[in-house]
């Protein structure tokens, strides 16, 4: 299998293109970047050739490509390669607009390319146990879900708006919404907002903090803590937290407990190296997977159309101060 790189903006391109040269019978082909020496880098790193067009990489005759650009640069890439390979799985969120994000399901529809979206915690094994203790019912009727997504504060293009669509809310908001959606298959129906500008990093100049409280349509109620709030020095990149309360009983998961501590100089601090699953192996192996069996995507497009839906609706609502319905 033939599968190429577009774009090394976002850091989980490395992470995605280490899967590939790790994966019997694929073949990363080579790497496209519209950032000619970020993209020279990687390809020299990678021990692939190196695009300065993306058409030409597409005339490589790939299966498939990985989209890994600026978040508002979705949607011409994708447009692109539709129609041209059989997969392609493009990095969240889906897009910076709906209307972008419906043109894209819209273009791998009728060009019969399947979509996938970038939500690795999917694959995550402490996140899939949830999701099969959730549809045991053994907790019964359910009530809440109080929910985290921490991190660092990236810099770079995700804190340039016409980039990146939006600071901490989209970026770390599309993720757990997209799980909530993957749980239970209801949409999230009502958002109210609360989110700061250059509230933990003055000057900024984009949003690093928020505050979400949702209702979903399955009549569940939850919080989402979202934001930029940890520091270089912090021991992870952040967290993903859900603490989900039934009637029977409630329980909890932290993404990213499987760690030790490793204590180096090299390194400047101690840092928790992960151990055991890896989440980007599982997320990249289903897209392989879907384009080998030729079925449709498990994480498709109109699964990103929801998540981001639920991230706007959040800034609208900050900036009205009132509760939005999505319908």
């Amino acid at each position: 299998m033939k599968i190429g790189m577009m774009s090394f903006a976002h850091m989980h391109a490395f992470s995605y293109a280490r899967c590939l040269q790790r994966m019997a019978g694929v073949e990363l082909v080579g790497i496209y970047d519209d950032d000619g020496a970020r993209g020279q880098k990687m390809a020299a790193t990678f021990g692939v050739p190196f695009f300065a067009e993306a058409q030409p990489l597409l005339d490589e005759g790939l299966d498939g490509v990985i989209i890994c650009s600026e978040n508002v640069k979705h949607r011409p890439m994708v447009e692109l390669a539709a129609g041209q390979v059989a997969g392609i799985l493009c990095e969240k969120p889906i897009a910076t607009t709906l209307a972008d994000a419906e043109a894209m399901v819209a273009a791998c529809r009728a060009g019969g390319t399947e979509l996938q979206i970038a939500y690795p915690v999917r694959f995550s094994p402490p996140v899939q146990q949830l999701k099969r203790v959730l549809d045991s019912g053994k907790l019964g009727k359910l009530y809440s879900a109080k929910c985290t997504n921490h991190g660092s504060m990236p810099g770079g293009w995700f804190i340039d708006a016409p980039l990146s669509g939006g600071g901490a809310v989209i970026d770390h908001t599309v993720h757990v919404m997209d799980l909530l959606w993957w749980f239970w298959r209801s949409e999230v129906v009502e958002v109210y907002a609360e989110v700061g500008d250059s509230l933990l990093h003055p000057g900024l100049g984009i949003d690093d903090a928020g505050l979400l409280s949702f209702r979903l349509a399955n009549g569940v109620y939850g919080t989402l803590d979202t934001s930029w709030s940890r520091p270089p020095s912090y021991v992870t990149w952040g967290d993903v937290k859900i603490e989900i309360v039934g009637e029977k009983g409630a329980v909890s998961v932290d993404t990213f407990s499987q760690g030790v501590a490793v204590s180096a100089n090299s390194m400047g601090k101690t840092r928790a190296q992960g151990w055991g699953s890896d989440a980007d192996w599982g997320l990249v192996n289903e897209f392989v997977g879907m384009i080998w069996d030729k079925r449709p995507s498990s994480v498709p497009g109109e699964d990103g159309i929801k998540s981001l839906a639920a991230a706007l609706a959040a800034y609208e609502s900050a900036r009205t101060g009132r509760p939005i319905q999505i319908k």
